[in-house]
């Protein structure tokens, strides 16, 4: 009877060291979405176009720190900091077309919504996963929240 209750422990242990470790991964790509899809929703409600360009630098920029952080700071496969170069490099290229920098033409004011919303479609449609600690995933979000 001691042997079957052992068993039945120590599964039920391990079972739950599974749960917490599968429950602790978050996706990075997911982090950026949400805060990329908050962006674009203050570009559609705001008029002023000055002020549609200055916020979708400024979540670029927020994006583009963040990686630089990550990068300096988690842990990460080679693989992960592949897809995460490439996925900073994205960002960086959606940042020079909309400031006609790197031989990119700047985006007309009139395009800004149609382009938040292209921005934000790259982003769903990017086809990487990068999963992360949930603690690294706290650190992005308050680094995007923070800058």
């Amino acid at each position: 009877m001691k042997t079957a209750r052992f068993i039945i422990y120590t599964a039920a242990l391990l079972m739950a060291f599974q749960t917490v470790a599968n429950a602790q991964q978050h996706s990075l790509t997911e982090t950026f979405k949400q805060h990329f899809s908050e962006t674009v929703q203050e570009v559609k409600s705001t008029d002023n176009t000055t002020k549609k360009r200055h916020i979708l630098n400024e979540s670029f920029d927020k994006m583009l720190s963040a990686i630089d952080r990550i990068e300096d700071r988690a842990n990460l496969s080679e693989e992960d900091l592949a897809a995460l170069e490439t996925f900073k490099n994205d960002i960086q290229d959606k940042k020079s077309e909309l400031n006609g920098l790197d031989g990119f033409d700047e985006i007309v004011d009139e395009d800004l919504d149609d382009f938040s919303d292209y921005s934000q479609q790259m982003m769903e449609q990017a086809n990487r996963t990068l999963t992360i600690s949930l603690t690294t995933a706290l650190l992005i979000i308050i680094i995007l929240l923070l800058l």
